[in-house]
């Protein structure tokens, strides 16, 4: 099995650390970091989950994913975070399509974040030269995603951009709904209630688990409920984890 996955990156940083005091000069916690951990995120974090899980994964991204950082600073004792601080979040770059051999991949992912690496006409070229497509979007959706196998989104995704979805991508959305799971033409997967430690990455970790299983079984049903399995146990891990 190989997949192919596509879209921006950048690295995420965690500054774990405690908050003792407040600030003399502002009302505002005197951070002291104690450990820092850093990892690729977004469509690189989706790559890592995929190989995680056992798959051989190519990953087209931008070349200047590491100087690219989302930076959270976060107590350690508590897992409260109290920002997040992006640096370098406007150059992507531009994908270049025209070298893919996509009939070398078992299946393509799309990991767009909407950064301007993927315009909407590259999104409808990859949606049609491959027989199986996950994309995961933040563009709002419209007709261009109409021949994608399968749409990932969230719930405030699903609810901004529920007047431009017709019948066609409704039958093929899967919208993540946190706690509650996720739903599939109107059936609901539901997750058991854990605790929660952090969300960030966990998206990524549906789609990429979601699409290892599918090229397994061919079965949309148990793909959906092994990715609801593998996004719970990462939320119980602090920072952007793989599976």
């Amino acid at each position: 099995m190989k997949i192919l996955i596509i879209g921006e990156s950048c690295k995420d940083i965690f500054h774990y650390g405690y908050c003792k005091r407040l600030c003399p000069e502002a009302p505002v916690p005197v951070f002291n970091s104690s450990g820092i951990v850093e990892n690729g995120g977004m469509a690189k974090n989706t790559y890592n989950n995929v190989v995680a899980l056992g798959a051989s994964a190519d990953l087209i991204t931008n070349e200047n994913w590491e100087l690219i950082s989302k930076t959270r600073f976060v107590d350690k004792r508590t897992n409260h975070m109290f920002m997040r601080l992006d640096e370098n979040d406007t150059g992507y770059g531009k994908c270049d399509l025209s070298q893919i051999r996509f009939r070398d991949y078992e299946a393509i992912i799309v990991s767009d974040y909407d950064k301007g690496f993927l315009s909407i006409e590259d999104l409808q070229i990859i949606s049609v030269k491959h027989h199986l497509t996950f994309l995961d979007t933040k563009k709002k959706l419209g007709n261009w995603c109409k021949n994608f196998t399968f749409i990932k989104i969230n719930n405030i995704e699903y609810e901004r951009t529920l007047d431009s979805i017709d019948s066609d991508i409704n039958q093929k959305l899967i919208i993540t709904q946190g706690p509650n799971g996720c739903l599939y033409q109107n059936k609901p997967y539901e997750v058991p209630l854990v605790e929660v430690k952090d969300t960030s990455g966990a998206g990524d970790t549906f789609v990429a688990s979601m699409c290892v299983k599918y090229c397994e079984s061919s079965n949309i049903e148990e793909s959906l409920k092994f990715a609801n399995h593998c996004a719970t146990v990462v939320v119980q891990k602090k920072g952007v984890a793989t599976i």
